[in-house]
């Protein structure tokens, strides 16, 4: 069998960001609505789709169905709770939410905002020779699109307050126009729990743990879980980690910190399926990103047999 029950169960647990109305040129990678749809449709007719608190309970009792599958989201932007939850209502499938409270009621990512800018900017050359040693094309969607990658590829890199520096003169040209509804409002966010959903911590400001101390992070973690429960009035037990790639985004002080705090489960973005014996405070989730029916499913398949744990050692 490609997934079995039992002890021997296997979890795939998938991540989603955005689900966009329409496609957009300037964010690719994103899911758009119709395409959204028919995987849900998929999902729901050939797996068994769990919330994550039960698979977290079936994973550790050894009495997960044949090919289980939980759906979480990333970050808590505004479409997930007007695009994709209506989706998700219509199948009947559960998902969780991890949210960084942060952008909550107006505020923006700052890869969005880079984005955002360079969508609005009117000139044809970004030039950045000064700071980052490069100049950027901005004349066409084309140009904007390719620099628009390199540019977050550049900014990743640096301290997050060398880089927000950056980012503001940046969009200082085109600063009034700039979206304030891609993240959820207070009241999205109780739409999402009142409807069923879970919703799970996911930092403030969704730094980079492996780019600032270990007291950031912690503020961090207490912080986002302090305000998102007390935005839902109940427990928040769920954690995952910004960016979320093992040894590169964070690393075993950062889980140890995690466990610490009392989260009952904490997600990566590392491939491959959850087991019984997997590291509870460092599961592995993956993005089906295939845009064909027969290849999403199959990569399901695929992820579905690869039980090979990546994991930072706890010291």
């Amino acid at each position: 069998m490609i997934c079995k029950g039992g002890a021997k169960g296997r979890l795939s647990i998938l991540i989603f960001h955005q689900v966009l109305p329409e496609p957009d040129p300037f964010r690719p990678e994103a899911l758009d609505a119709e395409t959204f749809h028919w995987q849900i449709a998929l999902l729901a007719e050939h797996f068994n789709l769990l919330s994550l608190p039960e698979a977290m309970e079936r994973l550790s009792q050894g009495t997960l169905p044949p090919k289980a599958v939980c759906v979480t989201f990333d970050d808590g932007y505004a479409d997930n709770a007007n695009v994709a939850l209506p989706i998700l209502l219509k199948h009947r499938v559960p998902a969780t939410f991890f949210i960084s409270t942060g952008y909550l009621d107006g505020g923006r990512m700052w890869h969005d905002t880079v984005i955002e800018a360079m969508r609005l900017m009117e000139t044809d050359l970004l030039d950045l020779s000064d700071s980052l040693g490069q100049r950027f094309l901005t004349g066409s969607i084309h140009e904007k699109r390719r620099s628009t990658r390199r540019l977050i590829a550049l900014l990743k890199n640096l301290d997050p307050s060398d880089r927000d520096a950056l980012i503001q003169r940046i969009i200082e040209p085109v600063s009034s126009g700039l979206p304030t509804d891609l993240m959820m409002t207070s009241n999205q966010v109780r739409r999402l729990q009142k409807s069923g959903m879970v919703l799970g911590c996911h930092t403030v400001s969704h730094p980079i743990f492996t780019t600032v101390g270990i007291e950031t992070v912690r503020q961090e973690i207490q912080q986002g879980r302090a305000e998102l429960q007390s935005l839902l009035d109940e427990s928040v037990t769920l954690f995952a980690y910004p960016n979320g790639r093992p040894f590169d985004d964070y690393q075993a002080e950062h889980v140890r910190l995690v466990r610490d705090l009392g989260f009952e489960a904490a997600f990566s973005t590392a491939g491959g399926v959850a087991t019984r014996n997997a590291d509870r405070w460092q599961l592995p989730r993956f993005s089906p990103w295939d845009r064909i029916p027969s290849r999403f499913m199959a990569r399901l398949l695929l992820n579905a047999v690869n039980a090979a744990s990546t994991r930072v050692p706890l010291s």
